[in-house]
């Protein structure tokens, strides 16, 4: 027997999604003293980040490059 998903239709869009995750980590990564919770906090923002722009790059619309044909 399969599992049933969960489908919820998404309001804002991934981009925006992850650029708030990502400050939200940031504002809990400010109220706590320097450690191991705080640094996972900020890599896991910094990893939102790098992940929005991958994806509006990959969805960028595709231009020609110059010399080919």
């Amino acid at each position: 027997m399969t599992a049933k998903r969960n489908r919820r239709k998404q309001t804002q869009s991934l981009q925006e999604r992850l650029a708030a995750f990502a400050e939200s980590s940031r504002e809990r990564a400010r109220s706590l003293p320097p450690g191991r919770e705080r640094e996972m906090l900020l890599r896991r923002a910094k990893q939102n980040e790098v992940t929005s722009n991958l994806t509006e790059w990959l969805s960028a619309p595709v231009s020609p490059r110059r010399g080919q044909s």
